[in-house]
């Protein structure tokens, strides 16, 4: 099992492949101030835009991720994460 390191970021091209054909929705932090400042709630950005924005602002970006082969936990889940031990 692998976790992502998202403290210096990554670029944009990554956090597409990381999302893959997942709900980009899924990786944003909804705890984050910039989440709550932009209203994302409400009026979520474009796929393209979130890339961007979790790109520049990597706190944006929910944690932790854990990825096992093909399968992926976002966010503490601790019941999904020992599944995917």
């Amino acid at each position: 099992m692998e976790e992502v390191d998202l403290s210096k970021g990554l670029p944009e091209a990554e956090i597409e492949a990381l999302i893959g054909e997942r709900d980009y929705r899924l990786f944003l932090n909804t705890r984050n101030e910039l989440y709550r400042e932009l209203g994302m709630a409400q009026n979520p950005p474009s796929r393209k835009e979130a890339v961007r924005l979790m790109s520049e602002n990597p706190n944006l970006i929910r944690r932790p991720i854990l990825v096992k082969g093909k399968k992926m936990v976002v966010g503490w889940n601790e019941a999904d994460m020992k599944a995917l031990l």
